[in-house]
């Protein structure tokens, strides 16, 4: 499959796409591999978000997480699930889906080679399409209290909480955990 295609592919359907708003998918805190999704883009939301709370609480915390080998636990029957609420044509969808699927992986050693397993999870290491289907696998996580905030940047995310909002910290953890479990 030729990289050229493949960013052909993010640049002309899945990146606009995400600028479109949804109700279950939100992009909006997400701040890397896209079109606007600078570094310096995140590290001042995050910061005018903390002051902002700050005119209203004595305090806030900021809590960081880092989905290690997220890119390696992509799903790709949940990513395809995700993939067919974007405003992308068929034919792309059909593509994507096909780029993912088929995919299968053997060892050899020592002159004796396993059989092949089944690969239904990860994006192909150097691929275009990896950090966009990381973008849209990660659009459904969302702080569950109000006034609560969560912003990702590529693997890394930050859950910010309102002083006001302590007693929400455990349960807005569990529900990244219990997030992370269920989306591998």
């Amino acid at each position: 499959m030729s990289r050229s295609l493949e960013r052909f592919v993010v640049r002309k359907f899945i990146y606009p796409a995400l600028l479109q708003p949804y109700s279950s998918l939100d992009f909006s805190d997400q701040f890397a591999f896209r079109p606007s999704g600078l570094t310096t883009a995140a590290v001042v939301v995050m910061l005018h978000t903390v002051r902002s709370m700050l005119v209203d609480n004595e305090f806030v915390h900021v809590f960081s997480f880092d989905f290690s080998k997220a890119f390696d636990t992509v799903r790709h029957v949940s990513l395809a699930s995700k993939l067919a609420q974007l405003a992308i044509p068929d034919n792309v969808y059909n593509w994507a889906v096909d780029y993912f699927g088929n995919h299968a992986h053997c060892t050899k050693y020592a002159g004796l080679t396993s059989l092949p397993a089944v690969i239904n999870a990860s994006v192909i290491q150097g691929s275009a399409l990896g950090p966009a289907s990381y973008i849209v696998t990660a659009a459904d996580l969302h702080p569950i209290h109000d006034w609560n905030r969560i912003f990702k940047f590529a693997d890394d995310t930050y859950l910010i909480v309102p002083g006001s909002n302590t007693d929400t910290r455990q349960e807005e953890i569990q529900h990244l955990q219990m997030w992370a479990n269920a989306s591998n």
